[in-house]
């Protein structure tokens, strides 16, 4: 089914526009390939896309100088290869290849530039490297770089429906499906592209929440089409995945059970699972939501989550593939009432027990926080605390509670709190970074997955600025080293070009607007006071007493939900010293305080405020902070496309009324809780 041309979407940092050549056109006339086939089908894409990024920002176009060894030798002698031409690009497969096949290094060595990479992988990751260096006008004269992969998979999890909405999609519709059928073209394959340039290595296509014509993705009906899909990314290194209706075994087998332990279903699964991977090539293995708002699961039948996860690891394990349990499991008909009960506590309730009885080839895929994707919460106390399973990180690119994409809200400094945070499992490797690539258990099924709205819009995110999430995210995943003021170096010329003044502005902006947002919506850590359902703007009770245990607990004396060890406990679910620091209202960092404790509206916090006016100040603060991004953003009219300028103003006018909203609404609430006036005497309704 064919959507679209060419012409009808961005290429984002992939645009590839005319650059300055800062010296580097004595490298880039010629390359040579030495140790990689050149039919493989990723070198292929690594050959394109070089040809294609120095053809369209240099006007090279580069040839394929070939070298050959003497006859009866084993290895190309160096001295030879160096002796046959300089001044050019030389494409190099490391031997041995090294620990690491999507590891690479870019040198300068006698008048050469060398791309040496330990797989095609490393390879295409190392071209796109060079390009973005290009991209950033940024010279290759003495270059010395070597990068590899931090995290093994980098994932994307798309909640794409087969009509062609998207759950939580704030850029238009699904380019994978529409009406129940499968789209490929030529923007599935810039996906990829724009997909594999920041490292990404695995794509899931299909929502979590697998109902009516997605059930038969894994059926005669779609694997054609889904064969078509997951070779475009096997091109680029991106291995394919699909989430599962752990209830397919009924709607799809006829069976009257689902039961993990019954003979029929593991049976059932094993015959489906040989037949997905004969027929779908690059298939990775599947993503399972089980037991969670709605879905089946295991727990229908008595069983942990550990019985349904091995039963479907043990069908896939013949064929190399792995399956993604998420940990989003908890009571979603909570009772308002009840104190006791809480939503925070049950991911960790419902995982830690069984940890160790899952299959080398499952992976856990645990959300960044116990709740759901805040704009602060605490990090999940799974992370970390299970100390013999495979665990993944689950981050939210999709601005599902942080703006929809009409607030600019750079994400990617929170994704680096969770990475560097100290959960204390292990001495020397205990942060969140260690933990998901590896180091802390010593295993590889392990990782990093952001659940991603990127639509059919033209510029694929909605708003321009918010694409900074999606390329910030990815290249996090590849090193988590890098500093999200670093990422922005990186993605603002490549994106807006070499103007400082954009340069210096976007910094500014992106670095601060996570701070702003959440000033003018939910500081200290409380959380949602959403709209139910579309989870944009403010409603203080919208969730106050429903059934989805998002509570803030205010009343006329204080707010905040009371997590310590005289409330629900869920402060004693982290390892020391972490447990202790939470569970004190003192020593509870103030961004969580609220989170963690019930607090008195005249409580002193350590800027010297009580906290009501700290909930007045952070309000007005972050509509002031907001409008003086409008009003940067407008002084670069005539330094940017105009298509983008006029984009991101018109969300700037919607984020201005939003936080307005905000800011007035919260304020007044809690006046009208606590009776307490502001200091300053500002306008509260």
């Amino acid at each position: 089914m064919e959507k679209q041309t060419a012409k009808e979407w961005k290429q984002l940092w992939l645009s590839y526009t005319k650059k300055k050549n800062v010296g580097n056109d004595p490298f880039l006339h010629t390359y040579r390939l030495e140790g990689f086939d050149r039919e493989n089908r990723i070198v292929r894409s690594a050959l394109e896309e070089l040809k294609k990024g120095l053809s369209g920002m240099l006007g090279i176009d580069p040839s394929e100088e070939s070298f050959a060894p003497e006859a009866g030798k084993e290895h190309i002698n160096e001295q030879d290869k160096a002796n046959s031409m300089q001044g050019i690009l030389i494409l190099r497969r490391l031997i041995p290849a090294g620990n690491n096949e999507e590891g690479y290094s870019l040198h300068e060595k006698e008048g050469n530039i060398i791309l040496e990479a330990g797989g095609e992988k490393g390879l295409l990751y190392g071209v796109f490297h060079l390009l973005r260096l290009v991209s950033m006008e940024k010279s290759l004269k003495g270059i010395c770089e070597a990068a590899g992969p931090d995290n093994p998979l980098r994932m994307v999890n798309h909640w794409d429906n087969m009509d062609g909405g998207i759950e939580r999609g704030y850029s238009g519709n699904s380019f994978f499906f529409e009406n129940n059928e499968i789209i490929v073209n030529e923007r599935t394959r810039d996906y990829a592209r724009l997909a594999a340039s920041v490292g990404l290595n695995g794509v899931v296509i299909n929502n979590v929440n697998v109902k009516q014509a997605a059930t038969y993705l894994i059926t005669d009906r779609y694997f054609e089409k889904v064969a078509q899909l997951a070779e475009i990314f096997a091109d680029y290194g991106i291995r394919f995945y699909l989430s599962l209706n752990y209830a397919a075994c009924m709607e799809l087998g006829g069976l009257s059970t689902a039961d993990p332990l019954a003979e029929e279903v593991q049976a059932w699964w094993k015959e489906k699972m040989k037949e997905c991977f004969d027929r779908i090539p690059n298939l990775g293995g599947f993503l399972v939501k089980a037991d969670s708002e709605g879905r089946p699961g295991p727990f229908t039948y008595g069983r942990t989550q550990a019985d349904g996860a091995n039963m479907l690891a043990d069908a896939v394990k013949p064929y190399g593939g792995i399956i993604i349990w998420r940990c989003f499991v908890y009571n979603c008909t909570q009772d308002w009432r009840d104190y006791k009960t809480d939503r925070a506590r049950a991911g960790y309730d419902n995982f830690i027990q069984m940890d160790g009885d899952y299959r080398e080839n499952v992976i856990l895929q645990i959300k960044n926080g116990p709740m759901d994707f805040q704009i602060r919460e605490p990090i999940s106390p799974l992370l970390g605390g299970l100390k013999k399973t495979n665990q993944m990180l689950e981050v939210q690119v999709a601005q599902e509670y942080t703006g929809h994409q009409i607030d600019v809200c750079y994400l990617i400094p929170m994704f680096k709190e969770v990475l560097d945070f100290h959960t204390y499992c292990k001495a020397g490797a205990d942060t969140v970074a260690d933990v998901i690539s590896g180091r802390t258990l010593g295993n590889r099924n392990t990782g990093i997955a952001a659940v991603i709205n990127t639509g059919n819009d033209a510029n694929w995110t909605g708003n321009y600025l918010a694409g900074a999430n999606f390329y910030g995210y990815g290249r996090l995943a590849f090193r988590t080293d890098l500093t999200a003021e670093e990422i922005l170096d990186e993605w603002i010329p490549q994106t807006f070009g070499s103007d400082e003044k954009v340069l210096e502005t976007l910094k500014k902006i992106l670095l601060n607007s996570r701070t702003t947002y959440e000033k003018y919506t939910s500081p200290l850590g409380i959380g949602w006071m959403v709209n139910p359902g579309v989870h944009y703007g403010c409603s203080v009770d919208g969730y106050e007493y429903s059934r989805w245990g998002t509570y803030h607990r205010a009343d006329h004396l204080g707010l905040g939900v009371d997590r310590s060890d005289k409330g629900t406990g869920y402060a004693q679910q982290y390892y020391e010293p972490n447990a202790s620091m939470y569970n004190s209202m003192e020593s509870c960092p103030e961004e969580l305080l609220l989170f963690f404790h019930h607090v008195p509206y005249t409580y002193v916090l350590k800027s010297g405020k009580t906290l009501i006016q700290h909930i007045y100040d952070s309000h007005f603060e972050g509509y002031e902070e907001a409008e003086s991004y409008a009003k940067a953003w407008d002084e670069l009219e005539g330094l940017v496309d105009p298509e983008i300028f006029g984009n991101v103003k018109e969300r700037f006018g919607r984020q201005l009324q939003n936080a307005r909203e905000w800011r007035d609404q919260v304020n007044s609430y809690f006046y009208r809780k606590s009776g307490i006036p502001d200091e300053k005497g500002r306008t509260i309704y």
